[in-house]
């Protein structure tokens, strides 16, 4: 098997992984591995974007206030600080290499979004992500020392033993080159996974297809810690109909003085929160739940009366190009929409520092848990939290290289994982047909029976179901055809069962995690994080 040897590893191209691989090559030699193309990344897709105190008006203290009303009392305090603290400098940073946000008069141009009580959302129009993924990979490009490997899937982490005192780590990544349809292992002395989220673990998401949950699944299979897959945020305003990837419509919108309305015209929102249309999105989305469940309604409305037609274009020239594309004028008219599944708040469990409980191996971005979010996340604190936490992490590069060379002689590929030194096969259509079922009957299971409001009757039965697909899944993979679509699956398969067994364990209804069975908080037995880890760890 051809083997690729660098310093320093990376898994993932969005705002996490490339600000990272822009500050750790100054300690040494970087891969960067993505699945697809470069740009494909949730942090593109991302409309709204950077909560930070840069306002005359804003404070550190009501920053840390909101984000930890908004995570239901699970947020780690001390994680909330430092992302708070330090996420004015990232913003600056960001700046510096290259990022135009909107400016209005002499400063940035702030919006404002479910759940914030100032205005403090620096944002490029509604195309925040498009361009920091613009400005990132051009300064990328620009750096001969980092070397970006396209169309490469991470299959699963590579993990030895310290054949000094035994301790296992992690020392790359098994990678697949959907070019060529062969595997190499990638060896590094630090490996950060910055792999994105599992939206498509559901049937209706905001996700890109590459959502597919890998970096949680490659480093549970791995032994690492996982924590709070419960908590999978839906946002509420996807366009109706919300087909395969759902277009979003950014709650800056609402942050600009959108109405949520029923199909009838009466207010939603009146009554239910004290912010209205702009209370946090795990309130506004059971709210639309229930509203579609009680009228039969296929979707709620969302009137940008309002905002104006001038500001309109001015401010979301992306939402109206995507909507006059699909027949609507929403300088005219409302927006039809329904929630879908949007963002992670759980993920591989990380210290302060982004260091994983496996030696060698860390996490920033929406793969990661660093506890900022607790039970719903902030909205516009995700992009935040990314480049705060991979700063961190390359703080610790220059110790981690030490240790990593420290090490005498290392045992074992990867602790099991049957993928290792395999290569792909041409897969039949029959295959590709047969595994295309098998992940839309998760993605529909997921939905339907672990979204929105959950009941125990409803998880067991998803647990039962998914275990069905997930038994197949593997062996198809131990014994059958390796190819993209197959890994993909059987990450989707891994963290779908956890998000069930998360939810069947958290008895209580807190932040995202809503039970009909469990209808309170419960304090005393649930304000703690949901950790798993593999028994075969």
């Amino acid at each position: 098997m051809k083997t690729h040897e660098t310093d320093i590893l990376v898994i993932g191209s969005g705002i996490a992984g490339l600000s990272y691989a822009l500050k750790a090559v100054e300690h040494g030699r970087v891969a960067v591995v993505t699945k697809k193309e470069r740009a494909a990344s949730s942090t593109n897709w991302a409309q709204g974007g950077i909560a930070a105190v840069v306002a005359g008006d804003d404070s550190i203290a009501l920053h840390v206030r909101d984000t930890i009303v908004a995570g239901a009392g699970l947020c780690h305090t001390d994680a909330v600080h430092d992302l708070v603290r330090e996420g004015p400098a990232r913003v600056r940073e960001l700046i510096e290499w290259g990022v135009a946000f909107s400016r209005e008069g002499e400063g940035l141009s702030l919006g404002r979004e479910g759940g914030h009580s100032r205005r403090r959302i620096v944002h490029a129009g509604d195309l925040t992500g498009r361009e920091i993924e613009r400005a990132l990979l051009a300064a990328i490009a620009a750096d001969s020392r980092i070397t970006l490997f396209e169309d490469h899937l991470a299959v699963d982490l590579i993990v030895g033993r310290d054949a000094h005192d035994g301790r296992r780590r992690c020392t790359g990544a098994l990678v697949y080159d959907h070019r060529t349809d062969q595997q190499i292992r990638f060896t590094a002395g630090v490996v950060l996974l910055a792999s994105g989220g599992l939206g498509q673990a559901y049937l209706h998401t905001t996700n890109p297809d590459i959502a597919t949950g890998d970096g949680i699944a490659m480093a549970y299979r791995a032994g690492a810690a996982v924590a709070n897959l419960e908590f999978v945020q839906f946002h509420p305003t996807a366009l109706y109909p919300a087909t395969e990837r759902a277009f979003l419509i950014s709650e800056a919108v609402r942050g600009e003085g959108a109405i949520l309305r029923r199909v009838t015209g009466e207010p939603l929102m009146t009554g239910v929160h004290h912010l209205g249309s702009l209370a946090p999105r795990d309130i506004v989305a059971r709210t639309i739940d229930l509203a579609l469940k009680e009228s039969g309604d296929p979707f709620v409305l969302l009137d940008l009366d309002p905002i104006g037609s001038t500001r309109i274009e001015q401010r979301f020239p992306g939402i109206l190009e995507e909507c006059l594309a699909r027949g609507i004028d929403i300088r005219r008219e409302a927006i039809p929409v329904v929630p879908a599944a949007h963002y992670a708040c759980g993920g591989v469990c990380t210290d302060h520092r982004a260091r994983t409980s496996l030696p060698g191996l860390y996490a920033a971005g929406e793969v990661a848990c660093t506890g900022v979010h607790g039970a719903n996340r902030l909205a516009s604190n995700s992009l935040l939290e990314a480049t705060v936490y991979s700063h961190r992490a390359v703080e610790e590069v220059p110790l981690e290289l030490a240790r990593a060379c420290a090490v005498v002689r290392w045992h074992g590929t990867g602790d099991g994982n049957t993928g290792f030194g395999r290569d792909g096969i041409a897969a039949t259509e029959d295959q590709i047909g047969t595994w295309k079922c098998m992940r839309d009957e998760l993605r529909r299971t997921a939905w339907q029976d672990a979204g929105i409001v959950r009941s125990t009757a409803r998880l067991t039965h998803a647990e039962a179901a998914i275990a069905t697909v997930r038994l197949r899944v593997e062996d198809e993979y131990a014994y059958g055809t390796l190819h993209p679509a197959l890994i993909e699956l059987r990450n989707l398969a891994e963290v779908a069962r956890l998000i069930v067994i998360s939810a069947l364990s958290r008895r209580e209804s807190r932040g995202l995690h809503n039970t009909v069975d469990h209808p309170f908080r419960d304090n005393e037995r649930y304000l703690r994080d949901t950790v798993l880890v593999s028994a075969g760890a």
